[in-house]
């Protein structure tokens, strides 16, 4: 058993694809044709981290009520989770590509760690491996 995609409410799929693939260096995974429960035409796009096993399902808001989850998926929390190799060089070419840091990067007992928003305003952790202790 395994956790296949998790959805995340944005704005427009375009831009959201371009985000995830451009600036995170995600696959993108599928982007299809679709239709919502009631016949109206919507895309199927699946964007994950190359290896990975779980996608995420970027979700163009449909209506009223998904239109406020835009950028609040997890009520203001930090909701997802970016493991990289490399730290340093994810934090150098995220800054760069102009992703918002909300938090400097800091070492916790888990790794390196920095908060960032999504293209949606949504919270995510950039984790990275402790740094080695100074010799």
């Amino acid at each position: 058993m395994h956790l296949e995609l998790v959805t995340i409410v944005v704005a427009e799929y375009d831009p959201a694809i371009e985000f995830f693939v451009d600036i995170l260096s995600f696959d993108l995974i599928e982007d299809s044709p679709s239709l919502t429960n009631d016949g109206r035409p919507k895309r199927w796009v699946v964007v994950r981290p190359p290896a990975a096993s779980t996608g995420i399902l970027l979700a163009k808001a449909d209506g009223d009520r998904q239109l406020p989850a835009i950028g609040d998926q997890v009520a203001g929390r930090v909701g997802f989770f970016l493991r990289v190799n490399d730290f340093e060089t994810a934090y150098r070419r995220m800054t760069s590509a102009g992703v918002e840091f909300v938090t400097s990067p800091r070492t916790e007992v888990y790794g390196r760690v920095a908060v960032f928003l999504d293209i949606s305003g949504n919270r995510w952790d950039l984790l990275g491996s402790p740094e080695p202790p100074a010799a």
